[in-house]
This record gives C-alpha cells, structure tokens and sequence, in this order.
C-alpha cells in the first residue's frame, strides 16, 4: 500500500516503488528461468529439445507477432509430448512456463508461439503410420500434426478422402481442428469438426486420454473448436467418402448483392446439386480478366475481356460439382438445369473441368506464385466473421458500401451454411440462426507501405469493421478469434463462457496451455 504524500514527493515515492517493483520481477524472473531449460534436459524422451535454433518457432503465417520460446520440443512420440506437459505442470503455474503446440505455424497472430515457454513441433511427431479403413464407414487414423494434403494423396490410393475440407491443404489436423476447419462444403458436411470419430488428446496436465461421442465425451467436444485451450491433438480418426474424379468448376458475376446471396442461400438449401458453395467480392476493379483467383483459367478469355464493371463492386459465385467420368453426360445435365434457375449475369459464366486433387489444391499453385514473387512471407492481418443471415445486407450495405471503397489488398470470402450441420456440442462459437456466412477478409499487407495496402490501414479498415458490427448489434461472431481481455473473451463466448471456464479448469488447471498470465490473454490454437 503506498503512503499519500503532497506534491511531487508522491511522484518520487511512486516512482520508487516501480523501480523496486519491476527489481523484484527481474530478481524472480532470472532466479526462476534459467533452471528451466536444465530440468527439461532431464526428461527421459524419444525426441529432443533445441534450446539453441528457435527462432523459427517465434513465427507464424500471420508475421505480425513474434515471441521467442525457451526451447522447441521435437517429438517422437505421444509419450515425448505427455512427458513434457506433464514436466510443465509439476512445475506449478508459479513458473509462469507455458506449452504450445506448433503445426505448419500457420496461425495468424502468434497463437502457435510460446513467449519464454516450450513449442512442441507437432509435425515432427511420430508413432503408427498413416492407416486409411475401408468399409461401410470408411475413416482415415492420423497423427495430429499431418498435413490434409499427405491424407488426401494416402486416402485417395483407396478410392477416398475426407468429406470436408478448409480452401488450403497445407495445414495440420491439430491446427484447423482446434478451430472448425470450413470452406465450401461445409454447407453439406458441416466444417471438419463435424466429421471426426474419435480423438487421441494430451491434456494440460500431461494425460493421453482417448476421445469420442460415447467416450470422454467432455473432453472431445471441449477440444473440437476449443482453441487449444483443453488439451493437444495427438491422433484422431477422420470421416471418409468415396472420391469423385473430376470436378466442374464453375464461375459467374452478380451485380446486385440481394440477387447474389438469394442464389447462394437456394443452392445450400435441399438437395443441391453442386458439392461446394463459395464466393468472393470485387470491389473497383475496371475490369474482369485479372481478378479471377490465378489458378482458375475462363476458357473463353474474349468473352471475359468484354465485360467492364465500370468500377462496381461485384459479387462472384464459385461452385463445383464432383464426377466420375462414366457420369459426364447426366452430369452436365443437371449443371445445366441448376444453373437455368439462377440469375447471374450470362456473358460472365466460365466453366472449367479439372482433375479433383488440382480442385482442393488450388491454393497451393497461388502459394507457389506469391513466394517466387516474395508475397507470401509478408503480414497477413486477416479478419474472419461469422455473420447471422439476417444482418448480411445491413453489413454489406456499409462495409462493401462505404468502409472498403477501393481496391481490396487480398480476397474476401462471402458464403453461407448451415447451422444445422454444426454440432452445438462443440467449443466453436457461431450466430443463433439457421443459416449464417462466413465473410473473410483475407489481407497482405505491402512491407514498408504507407498507403491503403499497408500493414496500418488494414487493420484500421478492420477495426471500422469490427466498430461498425458492434455498435449496429448485428450478433457478429469472430472465427480465429484472438482478444487482448478477459472481458472481450467473455462476451465472445457469450452464455457458453462459464462452461467454458469449467471445462478449462478441468483439462488444464494451471492454465499451461495459455501464454500469459490470463487463461484468455491469447489462447493457443495450433496450426
């Protein structure tokens, strides 16, 4: 308690009092750390510890953030990454030592990263193979830090693959299931965290505990979307259906928002006839040709020439449909029915056939284009929403109206699902209604830039966004949440938050799984 004084001598007495303060915090800090690294040397693993290269491991896709760990743990197996959370728990929340699990370092603001604290390389892990199982229900078993593109190539030398997908491949199970994992089929299969069977998981106390709906039920459904917050991905045992070969893919322009999303909303309705519903936003552009995602190729590029959007903004409708070669005429027989009852504008659909791994790898060719071109490795403040159906034209309205007035500096994502294919059992946060959309605004940020593609403005222009749907009340939810407060992180979670909580100190009781003091400072969701 500090003693009031008159004048400036309370300024000197405070003053005092920091110094001596942050003298304790620096005494506790060099008394406690460096013990650290030697008592981990001591563990009985498989895999290693460097205390020396971990640069990398400070970070991530996002290349906003950067905190530097104590050590990155290379595991061999389960057991390594047990032991290892185990060790961090025994130790006591005292130490202040945090765990974080690092897939491909693909999270977006640092949530992979551990500052002064332990990143376990997940990709690094190792144990059984790889085991896709045929049958009536047919699943794949994989470790938690495997790339969904490796499960693609290994579940189609069967004949199969994974029902639901995220628009990037190159992504660990862990990460995209601590998340939801969405993209265009999600209207149809619900996001990735809808079709798992079973889950293998460390908890923040150091336990390997297997997960499913009729076992440790808890735990599983507290994990899936749970933002790394109860425990890490080990292994887990994912949905299959038999592969299609091909895959049309379709595309064509609106220029009216309402005609636009009334289009979407009828093809996730019913039975519809495409396997994949997205969409995108264009706003300024003078023309069409260059504004298609690099990989997609019009076959008739005079045709696309032609149109002018004379600046507007438009509103483009991306599909696919699935097939075998033996389907190709009743197949293009339904396309077409399906797409004589929509209303976009003629001159502007394309429709291309390609091989379906080049469909769900797509993004992947665009990857490969920026990094020749230095544009992949730049800041990525990207901002996601979950908007309910109700309010998608009111945030249209002003966002693509008034707020995002010249050119975007990345793609944004607009399309719709279904709530009806997420399970509410889950740790993932979404909008009340039946149909809700996923608007994403997928930035790069121009290093050194002062002007509207730089790192500044974006996150101003994201900030207007996010001001706007608060003080309009629009029931907005974020999708790769990240929160700086206790409070923000409560009223994201809303009336889930004291479950929430409870399950948190259940499956990590010392919060080792959560860098910072505050459990939801900045939760951990690797990726």
């Amino acid at each position: 308690m500090l003693v009031s004084f008159p004048g400036q001598n309370n300024m000197l007495v405070l003053r005092s009092f920091m110094i001596l303060f942050f003298s304790c915090i620096t005494i506790k800090i060099n008394l406690c750390f460096p013990s650290i690294p030697s008592s981990l040397k001591t563990l009985s693993i498989d895999g290693h510890f460097d205390f020396e290269q971990v640069e990398h491991a400070a970070k991530d896709f996002g290349n906003r953030y950067s905190y530097l760990p104590l050590a990155v743990l290379y595991p061999k197996s389960v057991s390594d990454v047990a032991t290892t959370v185990n060790h961090v728990w025994q130790i006591g929340g005292g130490s202040e030592l945090k765990v974080a699990a690092r897939g491909h370092g693909h999270s977006l603001q640092g949530q992979a990263q551990a500052h002064r604290g332990v990143v376990i390389n997940m990709e690094s892990l190792q144990g059984l193979k790889m085991q896709v199982h045929t049958g009536n229900f047919p699943y794949v078993d994989v470790s938690g830090g495997e790339l969904w593109i490796n499960i693609l190539r290994q579940s189609l030398k069967h004949g199969l693959a994974p029902k639901s997908w995220t628009d990037y491949l190159h992504l660990t199970v862990g990460g995209t299931l601590s998340n939801a994992g969405i993209s265009g089929q999600a209207f149809r299969h619900g996001p990735q965290i809808s079709n798992v069977y079973q889950l293998e998981v460390v908890t923040g106390k150091g336990e390997v505990v297997n997960c499913s709906e009729k076992q440790n039920s808890d735990l599983f459904y507290s994990v899936l979307g749970g933002l790394g917050q109860f425990g890490i991905i080990t292994r887990a045992r994912i949905s299959l259906e038999p592969a299609p070969e091909m895959v049309k893919w379709i595309r064509m322009v609106y220029t009216d928002f309402a005609t636009f999303t009334r289009d979407q909303e009828k093809l996730i309705s019913g039975q519809s006839t495409f396997d994949y519903v997205e969409g995108f936003v264009i706003i300024n552009r003078t023309g069409l040709l260059n504004n298609w995602r690099s990989s997609f190729n019009p076959q008739d590029p005079l045709q696309a020439s032609q149109f002018k959007s004379d600046g507007r903004t438009l509103f483009c409708l991306e599909l696919a449909k699935y097939f075998n070669h033996e389907d190709m005429v009743l197949v293009n027989q339904e396309i077409k029915t399906s797409l004589s009852q929509l209303n976009h504008i003629p001159s502007t659909l394309f429709i291309s056939e390609v091989p379906y791994m080049e469909f769900l790898d797509r993004v992947h060719i665009s990857e490969i284009k920026l990094r020749s071109r230095g544009l992949w490795e730049v800041p990525h403040p990207w901002l996601n929403l979950f908007i309910p159906k109700s309010k998608i034209h009111s945030f249209a309205q002003e966002v693509f109206g008034n707020i995002l007035t010249d050119t975007s500096s990345g793609p944004i994502l607009i399309y719709p699902v279904n709530k009806s294919k997420w399970d509410n059992r889950t740790s993932v946060v979404i909008p009340e209604e039946d149909v809700f959309y996923l608007v994403a605004f997928l930035s790069s940020a121009v290093p050194s830039s002062t002007g509207n593609d730089g790192l500044e403005q974006i996150l101003i222009r994201n900030k207007r966004i996010l001001d706007y749907c608060e003080i309009a009340g629009l029931g907005v939810k974020q999708y790769l949440p990240h929160f700086s407060t206790q409070g923000e992180w409560k009223s994201h979670f809303g009336p889930h938050w004291e479950a929430f909580i409870r399950k948190k100190s259940t499956y990590d009781p010392s919060a080792i799984l959560a860098p910072g003091q505050r459990i939801f400072q900045k939760p951990i969701a690797y990726s």
